[in-house]
């Protein structure tokens, strides 16, 4: 049997990229556990080292390799929003001091920039592709000579000519066959503990990549309640949590069939006596399903509304709309529980009056209360991941630069210059207001003196800024450099709680 050392790399986010949600699928969490879960089924010695959560060092991580001396190093690629040259630099000298050891890339960068990884990383001796529970197992096969890369399904690797080869990925179909994930001492400690139920979405969002990970045709695939319950026993046993959080992206599945599913495990979590958390699409949001939920424990949920806007619903594919994200949000809060909301405010071809739509119908909907929330809503713009349809569509309108030379992400060419003028304006005074209050909504920090007035007074300062800017920009003014450099400027004053002088300026530029 073989010594697999899984590494969850050191990472650091770019503080201009602080709150953008795609560095990585929620998912991403439990790769490192389930791949685990599986070697360890089959004999093998596995230890995970958790470079970001433990904040080691690379010459700390070293000491912990040889120490364990692994036959194999498996990488849980994450995304850095550019290419990682660090790391590559580490493996490669890993490589070089321990020429027998196999390197193995897996997670959502690695199945889509293989090409990317294998082409500046020499040291890397293949890419899982998708679910790597089963490629991994093979693989460790590959490195003691008993099988040959070309028989794996779901890896990218070099042919004898140096070409990247790639196969089609391999889904599991039967997720309750899967071993359950090992948790680290660090992956317990960051409060609620993350549990998967089911893999995949129905939907077809075009600015997600989750079903292109999975596989072209793919689906949602649901772990059975009693399934789900033996694993939630077991930490309570183990280590006595009662705070859960279900990664998955679509926690419901579809129709009928994951209504009645949702409603068998909300009878049976009801007996345990948790808190949890779920993800969930609008449509997915029925009273009866969701009242029984929150008499099971549901604290926390993620919703994608996306946009109030049915135009932009539909370019988005979100099979949704306007409708339907309000009658969720009605629903949710006559059981207590106030969502939080997933929304692109700002996507390539939104126009200003798609701009407008939005903002009036977060106010209607009394979504910008809260301060946290509403940084996000009036923040986000559109991330274009390769693997997207969105990606494709865009690439091939010669619409996207990659400006992190990397194609993993690109930066995409807003239709409407004024919408790219306030998204700009809004990214940077939210960016300050993520990086000011990190402490504090991190829980490192106390909340301050008055805290519920000042984070009142600086909710309206975000409305204020945002509903001001766009109605310069809707009467066909122009925000020259300065005038942003001024207006974000004064803004971040006024956030801070210092004489403010940011209404009165936008006021003289209306």
């Amino acid at each position: 049997m073989s010594r697999v050392l899984l590494l969850e790399h050191p990472r650091v986010i770019n503080q201009e990229r602080c709150n953008d949600i795609a560095n990585t699928p929620l998912t991403s969490s439990l790769l490192s556990g389930y791949v685990a879960g599986m070697l360890i089924s089959q004999g093998h010695q596995v230890e995970i080292v958790e470079g970001y959560l433990d904040k080691l060092t690379y010459a700390e991580i070293n000491c912990r390799i040889s120490t364990f001396n692994p036959d194999i190093i498996g990488v849980n690629l994450v995304y850095h929003w550019k290419k990682d040259k660090q790391l590559f630099t580490f493996l490669a000298e890993l490589k070089n001091s321990n020429p027998q050891v196999g390197i193995l890339i897996y997670g959502f960068y690695g199945t889509f920039a293989y090409d990317e990884i294998l082409a500046d990383c020499a040291a890397v001796d293949a890419v899982l592709l998708g679910e790597a529970e089963l490629p991994f197992a093979k693989a460790v096969q590959v490195f003691v000579g008993a099988a040959a890369w070309h028989e794996i399904r779901g890896v990218a690797y070099r042919d004898i000519n140096g070409q990247v080869v790639n196969g089609a990925k391999q889904t599991i179909r039967d997720l309750d066959q899967l071993p359950f994930p090992v948790r680290t001492k660090a992956l317990l400690s960051i409060g609620e503990v993350n549990i998967q139920g089911s893999r995949g979405c129905y939907g077809r969002c075009t600015f997600c990549y989750i079903n292109p990970f999975y596989g072209t045709n793919s689906s949602w695939r649901g772990r059975s309640p009693e399934n789900i319950i033996e694993e939630i026993d077991s930490v309570i046993a183990q280590y006595g949590k009662r705070e859960f959080y279900f990664i998955d992206p679509n926690f419901f599945g579809p129709g009928e069939r994951g209504q009645r599913r949702a409603l068998k495990l909300a009878e049976l979590l009801k007996e345990r006596g948790i808190s949890f958390g779920i993800e969930a699409r609008v449509n997915d949001i029925h009273e009866e399903t969701v009242g029984a939920l929150a008499e099971a424990g549901l604290k926390h949920i993620l919703i994608g509304l996306e946009s109030g806007c049915d135009k932009a619903l539909k370019r988005l594919n979100k099979l949704t709309t306007v409708a339907q994200n309000e009658r969720a949000v009605k629903i949710l809060r006559k059981y207590g529980i106030e969502p939080n909301i997933g929304f692109i405010m700002f996507e390539p071809d939104s126009s200003l009056e798609d701009i407008r739509v939005n903002f009036e119908f977060l106010q209607q909907n009394e979504l910008l209360k809260n301060l946290p929330i509403t940084a996000n809503l009036l923040y986000h713009h559109q991330i274009v991941l390769r693997g997207t349809s969105a990606y494709q569509v865009l690439q091939q309108g010669d619409r996207l630069s990659f400006p992190a030379n990397t194609m993993y992400e690109g930066t995409p060419d807003f239709t409407n210059g004024r919408v790219d003028c306030l998204a700009q304006v809004m990214r940077r005074i939210t960016n300050f207001l993520f990086s000011y209050m990190a402490g504090i909504w991190s829980g490192r920090e106390n909340e301050p003196e008055g805290a519920k007035e000042k984070y009142a007074h600086m909710n309206q300062v975000l409305v204020d800024t945002f509903a001001k800017t766009l109605t310069i920009l809707e009467d066909g003014k122009e925000l020259t450099e300065d005038s942003v450099e001024q207006l974000v400027a004064e803004a971040i004053e006024n956030l801070k709680g210092q004489p403010s002088t940011v209404i009165s300026f936008i006021s003289s530029l209306l």
